[in-house]
C-alpha cells in the first residue's frame, strides 16, 4: 500500500467520532458588499484538527466523509457551531449574517430539517442570520426531495444560497427550482481571464439577477477581480484579498474594528 493510500485509510478510520471528539473546528471568512466594503457575513469553514496528522483541510476529509456515510456528522456539527458563533456575535452587538455549508447529501436526511430547527431554536438568534449553503460534489439526483428539504428550511426563516455555482454540477434548471435567494459565482468564474471568462462571469451574475437572487463573488484575489465583480453588479465579494479564513477571535476583533 502507498503512502498517499495508507494516509487514505487511515482519515477514513479516524474521521469516525472526530465531531463527538471536538476535532471538528470552525474558521470564519469574511464576506463585503460592493457598494460599501461593508462586512455583513461571514462563511464558516470547516477544518479536522486531526491529534497526530495536525490540521486537515476540506478538500482532503469532505469527499471521505460523503463516501463514509458520515457527512450528516460532520455537517451537524458546523451547523452548531455556526449557529453558536453568529448566537455570539449578536449578543456581543456584532450582528452578522453566518453561512454555513450544507451537503446536498444532508437533506436525504429526513430528521435534518428538525435537527437545525432545535439547534436555531435552542438560542435567541434570528433564524435571518443563519444563511445555508448548498453544496454539490455530484449531480442533484433527486430535485424534488431536494425542493421539500428546502422548502421545510426556509419555512424556518434561514436563507438558502446555491453555493459554487458554474464549477459545473448545478444546472439553471436546478437552480431555479429550488427556493434559494443567494447565488455563490464559483471561484473559476471569478478568476478567468480572457473575453471568454468574463462573459461566463457575466453571464452567472446575470443569470443571478434576473432570479432576484443575491449575487456573491467567491475567491476574489486581485483588485482586478474585484473591480470586474463589481462593475457587473455582483452584490458582494469574499476572498483573500479581502480576507482569509480567521479564528472567530481575529473576526470578532475585525467586526469590532467596523
Amino acid at each position: 500500500m502507498s503512502g498517499e493510500d495508507e494516509r487514505f485509510a487511515r482519515l477514513r478510520r479516524d474521521l469516525a467520532g472526530a465531531a463527538d471528539r471536538d476535532e471538528i473546528v470552525a474558521l470564519f471568512q469574511p464576506q463585503y458588499t460592493l457598494a460599501n466594503r461593508r462586512l455583513v457575513s461571514v462563511e464558516t469553514l470547516a477544518r479536522w484538527e486531526h491529534p497526530q496528522l495536525g490540521t486537515i483541510g476540506p478538500a482532503e476529509f469532505i469527499p471521505i466523509a460523503e463516501e463514509s456515510d458520515l457527512i450528516g456528522e460532520i455537517g451537524d456539527a458546523m451547523i452548531h457551531l455556526g449557529v453558536a458563533a453568529a448566537a455570539h456575535w449578536e449578543k456581543r452587538v456584532f450582528p452578522v449574517e453566518v453561512a454555513i455549508n450544507v451537503s446536498i447529501l444532508q437533506l436525504h436526511d429526513p430528521d435534518f430539517v428538525s435537527r437545525v430547527a432545535e439547534c436555531i431554536d435552542s438560542t435567541p438568534l434570528d433564524p435571518g442570520r443563519i444563511i445555508l449553503e448548498l453544496t454539490e460534489s455530484t449531480a442533484l439526483a433527486d430535485v424534488p426531495l431536494a425542493v421539500g428539504a428546502s422548502l421545510a428550511l426556509t419555512a424556518l426563516g434561514v436563507t438558502l444560497s446555491i453555493d459554487d455555482f458554474g464549477s459545473g454540477y448545478w444546472s439553471e434548471e436546478q437552480v431555479a427550482a429550488l427556493p434559494a435567494s443567494e447565488l455563490k459565482i464559483d471561484q473559476r468564474l471569478v478568476q478567468a481571464a480572457g473575453a471568454t471568462g468574463a462573459e461566463a462571469l457575466s453571464a452567472a451574475i446575470d443569470f443571478g439577477k434576473g432570479r432576484s437572487m443575491r449575487t456573491v463573488a467567491e475567491g476574489v484575489e486581485t483588485t482586478e477581480q474585484l473591480d470586474r465583480v463589481r462593475e457587473l453588479g455582483c452584490d458582494r465579494a469574499q476572498g483573500y484579498l479581502l480576507g482569509r479564513p480567521m479564528s472567530g477571535d481575529e473576526l470578532e476583533e475585525r467586526l469590532r474594528r467596523g
